[in-house]
C-alpha cells in the first residue's frame, strides 16, 4: 500500500513499489534525516526486508554480502554528505566483481548546494566510473510518475544486464522529510490506473555459445582449463558444464578454491597447483600449450609465473568479457558464461578427445602431493595456519558457505584447501581484493542463508569492528575463525619484511585489540581454539548459534618460515612420472 501523507513520501513510496516489482527484495537503509522519505517507506513496505544499519560503509559490504548469496541487486539508502561518501569502497568492489547493488542517495535540492547549506556534498557521478549507470532523479513531481518509472526499470535492467553492477540514484528532496500530513495532497490512485502492471523482473538473453574453436582446442594434448574466482549463482549448474568441457578435452582442470569446481566432485579438478609448481621439476615436465581461463586467473603466484614463462595460447572466457590477462600473454576473450557451455558439449553432440597422458600425469601428482601434505600436517603443531584451513577443508558439514578474507587466509585456502563433493559455497571479495568490509559483507552472506564461516586474519576482522553492530538485526548462523598472528602476515612474505626497522611498526602493525574483550563488547560467544577437537566442537555448536568468534593463535613469523621452507619442501620431493 502506498503512503500518502505528502508528495516525498508518496514519491519514495512509489520508488519502492516500482523497484519490488522489478525484483528488489531487501533494503539496507542507514540513518539519516535527508533520507527521511526513503527510509519511511521502505520500513513500511510490506513485502521488502528493511534492515537497519548505523554505519554506511559496513551497510554497504553487508548488501555487497547479500547480493553474492542472492545474485539479485539489493539496494542501499544512505543520506547526504559524507555518509554517500563512505559507500564508495563497497561501490568499487562490487563494480569489479559484478555484483548488482541499487545505491540511493539523498540529497538537498540543488538551489541548497554549493552554498554552505550543511551536510552537502557535491553527489553527482560521485562514484565514477564504478558504477553501470548514474541518474540523478527530479525534486518529486505528480506529473513525472511515469518518468519515475521508467528511470527505475532502466536503472535495474542497467544493475543486471549485459555487466552486473552496482547502479547510483541521487534523490533530492526538499522539506518536509518526515511523514506530515499535507492536507492539500492528493496522491493518484495508481494501483487503479495500472501503473505498476508492465513491471516485471527483466529476462536478459542467454547467448548460447555454439561456435567456439573447438577444433582448435583439440589440437593440443597439453591442454589446461584453470578456473578462477567465480560468483556465479548457479554453482552446480556452472561445475556440471566445466567437468563436460574436461571430460570431453581431457584437459585437468586447476581450479582455485574460489570456484565451484573444488567442492562439487568433477574429477578431472587438481586442487594442489599451488604447490606443485613450487618444483622446477613439475614446471618443466607438464608445461602446457593452450590454456581455458574461466574468470580472472587465481591468486598463486608460482601458477602466474609459471603461465607468462610457458606463454601458452589462452582462450579467456567471460560472461561480461572481461580483460582478465594481467600476464600480457597471447589471448583471445570469449564472451562466454561456463554456465552456458553444458548443452554444446553434452555426450550426444560431441566425441570426446581420446584419454590424455598428460591428464593422467597431473592427477597422478595431485593426489601424490596430497598425501604428503596430510602427512606433514599431522606431524607438526596445533599452531599452523595452513594446517587450520587444511581441517576445516575436511571437517566442515555438506553445503556450509565460507566466506574468506583477502590477504593470507585466501592464498592459504587456495593452497591447501581439499577437493571434495560437499558443495560447499564460498564468497569472497576479491574484484579489489582489500580487506575492509570483511566482517559486514560475511554477515550479509550469510543472511537468511546457509550456515557460514569466516576465516580471516585478525587485521581484517579489526578492520572492521563495526560490523559487530549488525549482529541484531543478522538472522543466520556465523562461525568467526580469526587467525591471530599479531599483525599482517602476507608481509612476511615480501622483501620489505627484511627491513627492520620499520617493518614491524609500519607494515606488520601488530594491534594491541583483545578480540575476548571486544566480543564481550558486542554480546558476541568467544572462544579459543585450543585443538582440532576443540575446532570440530565448536562448529557443530556454531551451527545452532547466531555468531560466535573463534579465535586461533599463530606465530607469524614461524607460519611464514613454515610456508617457504616446508611446503617447497614437500612439492620438491615430489617424483613426476613419464608420459606414454
Amino acid at each position: 500500500m502506498l503512503l500518502t501523507q505528502n508528495l516525498n513520501v508518496f514519491w519514495a513510496s512509489v520508488l519502492f513499489e516500482t523497484l519490488y516489482r522489478l525484483g528488489l527484495g531487501t533494503v539496507v537503509v542507514c540513518p539519516g534525516s535527508r533520507s527521511g522519505p526513503l527510509a519511511v517507506a521502505a520500513a513500511a513496505h510490506a513485502q521488502l526486508e528493511a534492515i537497519p544499519i548505523l554505519d554506511e560503509r559496513s551497510a554497504a559490504f553487508f548488501a555487497l554480502g547479500l547480493a553474492q548469496q542472492q545474485g539479485t541487486p539489493v539496494a542501499l539508502v544512505c543520506t547526504s554528505g559524507t555518509a554517500a561518501a563512505n559507500v564508495y569502497p563497497a561501490i568499487i568492489e562490487a563494480s569489479l566483481s559484478h555484483l548488482p547493488l541499487v545505491v540511493l542517495s539523498a540529497d538537498r535540492p540543488p538551489e541548497l548546494r554549493g552554498c554552505q547549506a550543511g551536510q552537502t556534498i557535491d553527489q553527482v557521478r560521485l562514484y565514477g566510473c564504478y558504477v553501470r549507470e548514474f541518474r540523478e532523479l527530479s525534486l518529486p513531481d505528480l506529473t513525472l510518475m511515469p518518468y519515475l518509472r521508467q528511470t527505475l526499470s532502466h536503472c535495474w535492467q542497467r544493475c543486471l544486464w549485459p555487466d552486473p553492477g552496482p547502479v547510483h540514484l541521487n534523490i533530492p528532496f526538499t522539506d518536509p522529510l518526515a511523514p506530515v500530513v499535507d492536507a492539500s495532497f492528493i496522491a493518484p490512485t495508481l494501483e487503479e490506473m495500472g501503473f505498476f502492471r508492465a513491471l516485471k523482473p527483466p529476462c536478459p538473453l542467454v547467448p548460447i555459445p555454439t561456435a567456439l574453436p573447438w577444433s582448435d582446442w583439440q589440437r593440443h594434448p597439453k591442454g589446461l582449463i584453470i578456473a578462477g574466482p567465480s560468483h556465479t549463482p548457479q554453482p552446480h549448474t556452472y561445475a556440471t558444464a566445466v567437468a563436460r568441457l574436461s571430460d570431453y578435452l581431457q584437459w585437468p582442470i586447476l581450479a582455485d578454491a574460489l570456484s565451484p569446481l573444488r567442492h562439487y566432485g568433477c574429477p578431472n579438478v587438481i586442487a594442489h597447483y599451488d604447490l606443485l609448481l613450487r618444483s622446477p621439476h613439475v614446471q618443466d615436465a607438464l608445461c602446457p600449450t593452450a590454456v581455458l581461463q574461466l574468470g580472472p586467473l587465481p591468486t598463486s603466484k608460482p601458477l602466474r609465473a609459471w603461465l607468462k614463462q610457458a606463454d601458452p595460447l589462452i582462450w579467456c572466457l567471460d560472461a561480461v568479457a572481461d580483460n582478465n590477462n594481467p600476464l600480457h600473454g597471447r589471448s583471445v576473450t570469449l564472451a562466454v558464461d561456463p554456465v552456458h557451455l553444458s548443452p554444446v558439449v553434452s555426450p550426444e553432440r560431441r566425441s570426446p578427445t581420446p584419454s590424455s597422458a598428460y591428464l593422467d600425469q597431473w592427477l597422478y601428482l595431485d593426489k601424490s602431493i596430497a598425501n604428503a601434505l596430510a602427512a606433514t600436517l599431522d606431524a607438526i603443531d596445533w599452531h599452523c595456519d595452513v594446517k587450520l584451513i587444511h581441517r576445516l577443508s575436511q571437517i566442515l558439514p555438506s553445503n556450509t558457505a565460507v566466506f574468506v578474507a583477502s590477504s593470507m587466509p585466501v592464498r592459504d585456502v587456495e593452497s591447501v584447501w581439499v577437493a571434495s563433493d560437499r558443495h560447499y559455497r564460498f564468497y569472497f571479495n576479491r574484484g579489489a581484493n582489500g580487506i575492509d568490509g570483511t566482517l559486514s559483507s560475511a554477515l550479509g552472506a550469510a543472511h537468511r542463508g546457509q550456515p557460514t564461516v569466516l576465516i580471516t586474519g585478525d587485521l581484517a576482522c579489526l578492520h572492521d569492528t563495526n560490523g559487530w553492530l549488525i549482529t541484531p538485526q543478522f538472522h543466520g548462523s556465523l562461525t568467526v575463525v580469526v587467525i591471530n598472528n599479531q599483525g599482517g602476515g602476507i608481509f612476511e612474505h615480501l622483501p620489505i619484511h627484511a627491513f627492520e626497522p620499520p617493518f614491524e611498526t609500519f607494515f606488520a602493525t601488530p594491534q594491541t585489540a583483545t578480540l575476548s574483550h571486544l566480543a564481550a563488547a558486542y554480546g558476541v560467544p568467544y572462544h579459543t581454539l585450543e585443538d582440532t577437537l576443540d575446532l570440530e566442537k565448536h562448529l557443530q555448536d556454531g551451527s545452532a548459534a547466531k555468531v560466535q568468534l573463534l579465535e586461533f593463535h599463530s606465530d607469524r613469523k614461524l607460519n611464514a618460515q613454515w610456508r617457504q621452507e616446508v611446503l617447497a619442501s614437500v612439492a620438491m620431493a615430489l617424483k613426476v612420472p613419464h608420459s606414454n
